[in-house]
């Protein structure tokens, strides 16, 4: 075995958001900190292939709405044109920078970068490059991948990190999968010209959403052109070299004999995320415990079951945002080695908000309706909702709704919920999340003043 080389206070694996911030937490208060990434660049998932492309290929997407619904407005723009490689290069070019900030960050809080795989040899230790590391405290912060199903020719396919290595734009594409990923993507495709068909296994999209979000999701989608083929399962895709359209999708559909099949050149498997652990070695770690989708877990503290070995962000698997993470490693970082006053710093999981940059977008926090009837009882919650048009589409022949829902509890109506979907409730929903995070009720959303003319409004108004 090679020789310790290097011996920190914290070994973080995972350059990605969640690892990041600990990182920088930790060495902010003072500890040895070292950051291992292995692919090469800092940022993980959201900055290269997450939240930070998609959203500026989604800015993109709704920019070109904005200017079909400029004629409405007495505004001549002409018929625009749309140029895939050139957003891509922008894209990729503004990633770049973030990867170079990153690395600039970790030199300034003095957390030593080592570029590689990171391997357990036993709790305190791990190789890298063939060189050891060890330390006595050490953060799993891996993140997760895409999910290809095990069907035949699936390697014809791309997943969601594929999607931002498109040079040009497809022009018939099938998104297979209506979690939000899929159906952001989709979205996208559609408002940038592409021909979209979205394959779902059930008859609804957004299932771990309220129901009142991917409802109204579902049939703005197909207001705009996005095909939906329900209840289907896909079981192969073939590829002919040199056709206009040259992936094949087959399926099969609950409620229909037989197989189907449409021919795409671009079909998008987006049926979840997988945590990353394969070249952990998580065997050299006896009694580390891993979840049903192997996930590894971890309590309130994000310690797991052996001493000195931590997890969080998306290899944890609760709440797999960017935020939360982040959050998540920040307290760590300051109960490891803050002193006494973090003796107890840990994230509350509990009304986090989250949202989807759909067509159009949707908000939420709290329990869904469903989940507050369950755990509360149906005679014990009250539910509010609005429904109406955005003065945005007052002159537009097209009038998109926007729906809000808020579920409360007990005679002071403590809030458990809210939902929205409609133009700008991605902006919204932020300080709302505030409100409910410090116990508000409904009285407290009456007593505030409406901002009018906005859809915010309707949040406090409602009756």
């Amino acid at each position: 075995m090679a020789p310790v080389s290097k011996i920190f206070d914290f070994i973080v694996i995972g350059g990605g958001s969640g690892g990041m911030a600990c990182a920088r937490r930790a060495a902010a208060h003072g500890a040895k900190v070292a950051v291992v990434e292995g692919s090469g660049r800092l940022g993980g998932t959201c900055v290269n292939v997450g939240c930070v492309p998609k959203k500026v290929t989604f800015n993109g997407a709704s920019i070109m709405e904005a200017i079909e619904d400029a004629k409405y407005y007495g505004i001549s723009v002409g018929k625009p044109t749309f140029d895939w490689g050139f957003l891509k290069q922008a894209r990729d070019a503004y990633v770049k920078r973030l990867n170079g900030i990153y690395e600039r960050n970790l030199t300034k809080e003095n957390v030593e970068y080592v570029d590689g795989m990171a391997s357990f040899i036993n709790s305190t230790e791990i190789k890298v490059n063939d060189v050891v590391l060890r330390a006595n405290h050490i953060l799993i912060a891996t993140g997760g991948h895409p999910i290809i199903p095990r069907i035949d020719g699936a390697e014809h396919g791309i997943d969601s990190d594929g999607f931002f290595d498109l040079e040009s734009q497809p022009k018939k594409v099938a998104v297979v999968g209506s979690g939000y990923i899929g159906i952001e993507l989709a979205g996208i495709f559609n408002a940038l010209g592409s021909h979209v068909t979205v394959f779902t296994r059930t008859p609804h999209i957004l299932r771990h959403h309220d129901a009142m979000i991917g409802d109204t999701m579902l049939q703005e989608m197909k207001r705009i052109g996005i095909k939906f083929e329900h209840n289907s399962s896909v079981s192969g895709l073939k590829k002919s070299e040199g056709a206009a359209l040259p992936l094949e999708l087959s399926w099969t559909t609950a409620d229909s004999s037989g197989t189907s099949s449409d021919s795409f050149d671009c079909v998008l498997w987006a049926i979840g995320r997988t945590p990353n652990t394969k070249a952990l070695n998580l065997a050299a770690l006896p009694g580390i415990e891993l979840g049903r989708h192997g996930h590894i877990l971890a309590d309130e503290f994000q310690n797991t079951n052996v001493e000195g070995v931590y997890s969080l962000g998306d290899v944890f698997g609760k709440s797999e945002l960017t935020p939360v993470a982040i959050a998540a490693g920040r307290k760590l970082a300051d109960r490891l080695f803050g002193g006494a006053q973090f003796a107890n710093a840990k994230l509350d999981y509990v009304n986090i908000p989250t949202v989807i940059f759909g067509h159009p977008t949707a908000g939420t926090v709290g329990l869904t309706e469903e989940q507050a009837r369950s755990e509360y009882g149906s005679d014990n919650i009250k539910v509010y909702q609005a429904r109406f048009t955005n003065m945005y589409n007052a002159l537009t022949p097209y009038k998109p709704p926007t729906a809000m829902k808020l579920i409360v509890t007990g005679p002071q109506e403590k809030v458990l919920g809210l939902h929205l979907i409609g133009r700008g409730c991605d902006e919204i929903l932020q300080g709302f999340g505030v409100a409910i995070k410090m116990g508000a009720t409904k009285k407290d959303f009456d007593n505030c003043v409406a901002i009018h003319p906005t859809s915010a409004e309707e949040i406090v108004t409602m009756r």
